[in-house]
C-alpha cells in the first residue's frame, strides 16, 4: 500500500513541477510578446536588455547624445591658475565614442573618450598622449537647476607634461586637494 501511495505522490509532484515550469516559461514569453526593443535590444522577462551605447525603456536612446554639444569649462588645476574656456564634444567612430575638441584649452587634436557606466552617465578619457602631454580622466553628467537636464559634467582628470613630468590635476587624485573641472552647457 505504501509503494502505490509513493508512486501517486511522485506523479502528482512531477506533474505539478512540469505544469508550473510550462506556465513560468509561457508567462515570461507573454511578457515580451508586445515589446519591441530598438537597436538590436533583446526582451527578457518583459524588459529590454540594450546593447552598449543604447538605453531607455525600449533601447531607443543613444546614450552619448546627452554629452554632445558645446560646454563652458571652469577649472583650476594643481599646477595652473583658474581658467574659463569652451570645448565641444562630438561623436566618435563607435556608438559609445566621443571626441573632445579644445580639451584642456591646449590640445589642437581631439581627445578621445567613451561613454559608459550603469546609466550611460559617465565619460571616460582613457590614457592617451598628444602634443607632449599624457591625459586621462573620468566624469559624470548630471542635471542642475541652473543648466537643466544633463547640463553639467563633474570632470576629474589629469594632464602630465612628458618633458618635465609635472602633473596638473583636476580632482582626479583627491589627496592633492585639487578640485574637479566643472563643464556646463
Amino acid at each position: 500500500m505504501k509503494a502505490p501511495f509513493k508512486s501517486v505522490l511522485f506523479s502528482a509532484i512531477a506533474t505539478f513541477f512540469i505544469f508550473g515550469s510550462f506556465m513560468y516559461v509561457s508567462c515570461n514569453r507573454d511578457k515580451c510578446k508586445t515589446i519591441v526593443c530598438s537597436h538590436d535590444g533583446v526582451c527578457n522577462q518583459g524588459a529590454c536588455i540594450c546593447p552598449s551605447g543604447y538605453g531607455g525603456t525600449n533601447c531607443e536612446t543613444i546614450l552619448r547624445q546627452k554629452f554632445l554639444g558645446n560646454w563652458q569649462v571652469f577649472e583650476k588645476g594643481s599646477a595652473t591658475n583658474a581658467a574659463v574656456y569652451a570645448i565641444s564634444i562630438v561623436e566618435g567612430a563607435k556608438i559609445t565614442d566621443v571626441q573632445i575638441i579644445n580639451f584642456y584649452n591646449y590640445f589642437t587634436v581631439p581627445v578621445n573618450g567613451y561613454i559608459g557606466g550603469v546609466n550611460g552617465d559617465t565619460l571616460y578619457i582613457p590614457n592617451q598622449q598628444y602634443q607632449g602631454k599624457v591625459t586621462f580622466g573620468v566624469g559624470n553628467i548630471f542635471t542642475t537647476t541652473t543648466y537643466g537636464a544633463f547640463g553639467s559634467i563633474n570632470m576629474r582628470y589629469e594632464v602630465v607634461d612628458t618633458a618635465t613630468d609635472i602633473p596638473n590635476d583636476f580632482g582626479y587624485y583627491p589627496s592633492d586637494l585639487s578640485a574637479p573641472s566643472a563643464w556646463n552647457k
